[in-house]
């Protein structure tokens, strides 16, 4: 019986050799993206200009928020966040670790400690009962995270937060075009931050948002974001532009260029178009693996507009002889590209050591973390694509079930040395 197994397993290996690699993510771009980023080439002005006030407008305009800044990456914005408001030495932000460390390294960069707080079972955003638990005296912002486009639990975060009047950043870098109950995010929070890096679902190469409803804190983050000027780039040296100029914060040199705020315009234009798109392979997903006991899908609460960023599964690894990182190799193998979503902040070196976290503080993010993996999900897939990873995800799990009964296999380790994460 091995034997035929090994067998198949052989031919099935040989036919996916001839397949095309399928990438874990791509960007989409088109004929209006080029013909805009030539167009701005030839106009002689690069950096921020005319086409990033044109891009400011348009998200202004389809979240419906009063401000928008187009800064350089989300990271930025995030740091312009705390920045505006203030959070400095000796105080706390409350946020989550399911996430990338970007997010929890600008609350280090201001001075302040990020405290955590573990994450809901099902659509691993931060869990408004573990925020309560954790908020002090010393707690100053709070910085959420719609995790894999899933907007968090806005009401309940959103009470937490007035009754102790801390102001919420909300985390949007996967979520723009998502909704809750209606509203689109970015409309939501205190902040929010977007962004446009090349696998999120729409792109500026590089790129991110401030969005606030807040006149003060928009004019606060305009300024900051270059330098502290009084005066920005497209003032200064547009044709009624003057060249004085003041200081008035020490700034940062956080500022989008029209050459990205370029294929902003169009990406934008489309972005309800590819997320059509993505929340039609989730569903394709949804469909294949709703049988599996191996395979647990990812949720979409009822009350929310999920913007389908990720689509991340998880293991049954306590059923299977293989874990999660030997899953990832075999899907690699059969040319898929797969990856992990997020290794929990708490496990890395850096805040392991500078606050004492370590594994089994949060039990949630930690067995969610052993288990899970970021299939393709992206507009230039074809439905084809879906039906080619789900296969090869279910033929791998198949294969290695575990038939020893009443064994459990050690799932919480540290950092898995072959774990991917972006």
């Amino acid at each position: 019986m091995n034997k035929i197994l090994q067998n198949n397993a052989s031919k099935q290996l040989s036919d996916v050799q001839d397949l095309p690699i399928l990438p874990f993510c791509k960007p989409k771009l088109g004929e209006d993206e080029i013909a805009e980023l030539v167009d701005t080439l030839e106009s002689g002005w690069l950096t921020t200009g005319p086409k990033v006030k044109r891009f400011e407008k348009a998200i202004a305009d389809y979240t419906g928020a009063r401000h928008v800044v187009a800064v350089n990456s989300c990271t930025a914005a995030l740091h312009l966040a705390l920045v505006t408001l203030g959070v400095g030495k000796g105080e706390e932000v409350r946020t989550t670790h399911m996430t990338f460390c970007s997010t929890v390294n600008t609350i280090v960069h201001t001075g302040a400690k990020p405290v955590f707080a573990d994450v809901c079972p099902d659509t691993l955003n931060i869990d408004p009962n573990a925020v309560l638990e954790a908020i002090t005296s010393r707690t100053r912002a709070m910085i959420v995270v719609d995790y894999a486009g899933h907007p968090v639990d806005h009401t309940r975060i959103r009470a937490i937060a007035r009754a102790r009047n801390i102001p919420v950043i909300e985390d949007a870098a996967h979520a723009i075009g998502a909704r809750y109950k209606q509203v689109p995010v970015g409309n939501l929070s205190t902040i929010t931050t977007f962004s446009f890096y090349a696998i999120k679902n729409m792109t500026t190469g590089e790129g991110g948002a401030f969005v606030t409803n807040d006149d003060e804190l928009a004019e606060k983050a305009r300024i900051y974001s270059l330098h502290g000027m009084s005066k920005d780039a497209w003032n200064r040296y547009s044709a009624r532009g003057s060249w004085y100029y003041e200081v008035v914060y020490p700034g940062f040199k956080y500022n989008m260029m029209d050459m990205q705020a370029a294929l902003g315009l169009h990406q934008l234009k489309k972005l309800d178009g590819f997320i059509e798109t993505r929340t039609r392979y989730a569903r394709a997903y949804d469909e294949r693996f709703k049988e599996s006991s191996l395979i647990r899908r990812p949720v979409s609460l009822p009350n929310v507009g999920h913007a389908w960023h990720l689509y991340v599964i998880r293991l049954a690894v306590e059923d299977l002889d293989i874990d999660r990182a030997e899953f990832v190799e075999q899907m690699m193998e059969r040319g898929i590209g797969c990856t992990v979503n997020f290794i929990p902040v708490h496990l890395h070196p850096y805040y392991r050591k500078t606050y004492g976290y370590r594994p089994g503080m949060f039990p949630v993010a930690e067995d969610a973390y052993e288990r899970m993996v970021s299939l393709p999900l992206h507009p230039g897939m074809s439905e084809s694509d879906v039906a080619r990873v789900a296969t090869a995800a279910l033929e791998i799990v198949a294969e290695h079930k575990s038939d020893k009964k009443g064994v459990t296999r050690e799932v919480t380790r540290l950092i898995p040395s072959r774990a991917v994460s972006v």
